[in-house]
């Protein structure tokens, strides 16, 4: 492992299990799967509970036209949409692609939105699948897009809409794929291997992917060469460019003991901030 060390500043604490880090409208916005809650939160640490949520994993992402998505597991597998005054909708059904839980989201500039599952049931203690994309366009409509990912976990768009890259964490790697004008993914290959098993990913404006991975959080550029690093004393979950002042980054870390301690009282979960060396691909 090589790069720059950077060293983190405790902003949160007290999450059971923190994810889906996004940064929207000047906030920091996450999800606690096991608390069931997405909150925001300020540049100070102040936390507010957006809304509640069932059925881990719950990821979520924004529509170009400022409507949130997000992964349903708790009644069906769906992707639903946050309708006018707070109530959900189902904007597409995802359970006739795959039936096991869907996890990652993320919505390109067009308003379609890739979404992946793991394949196999990682709760009832199952043996690793292989997983799949999909594509839900803005209409709602789905399809698959790619099969054969191990794990696939946190994917981003490149800010030109046409590029996906994804992790793979059972194969220690970030995958790419090109984004052809229909959505289709096409010409897959190996993005960069990761010393690790990559989780949550942000992309930054010099090119860099941001990775959680296990105890640390990486920079790494196309090809595998590390540029940054951030230690952590435990397992971290995913990342987020974000910040008012300056560059931040944000990671969601927690201690991981294993699914059976996704408990409401294993409350190891933080956020911490980081002085980012780029901002946010796409955004100034």
């Amino acid at each position: 492992m090589s790069g720059v060390l950077l060293e983190p500043k405790v902003l949160v604490e007290g999450l059971a299990l923190g994810e889906s880090p996004r940064w929207h409208g000047g906030k920091l916005w996450l999800s606690d799967w096991v608390a069931g809650e997405v909150f925001s939160v300020d540049e100070v640490g102040r936390r507010v509970v957006e809304f509640g949520a069932k059925g881990l994993p719950f990821c979520f992402d924004w529509l170009p036209d400022g409507r949130m998505l997000m992964v349903s597991n708790g009644d069906g597998r769906r992707v639903l949409r946050r309708a006018e005054g707070g109530a959900w909708v189902t904007h597409a059904e995802l359970g006739g692609i795959d039936e096991h839980a869907w996890n990652e989201i993320v919505v390109d500039g067009r308003g379609n939105a890739y979404v992946n599952g793991i394949g196999y049931d990682m709760m009832g203690g199952a043996e690793p699948g292989l997983g799949v994309i999909a594509l839900v366009t803005p209409e709602g409509a789905v399809r698959e897009v790619a099969d054969g990912m191990a794990f696939p976990n946190g994917m981003v768009v490149t800010p030109d809409g046409g590029t996906l890259i994804v992790s793979e964490s059972h194969a220690k790697r970030l995958s790419a794929f090109d984004i052809r004008a229909d959505g289709e993914l096409v010409n897959r290959r190996v993005w960069a291997e990761v010393d690790g098993y990559p989780d949550g990913i942000c992309l930054d404006a010099e090119g860099a992917v941001w990775c959680a991975a296990m105890e640390r959080c990486v920079r790494v550029r196309e090809g595998g060469e590390v540029l940054a690093e951030v230690p952590l004393d435990r397992s971290a979950f995913a990342c987020m460019l974000g910040g008012v002042a300056e560059p931040t980054l944000y990671v969601v870390a927690a201690q991981w003991l294993g699914a059976e301690g996704m408990t409401s009282e294993n409350r190891t979960g933080q956020v911490l901030a980081v002085r980012a060396p780029a901002t946010r691909a796409g955004h100034p």
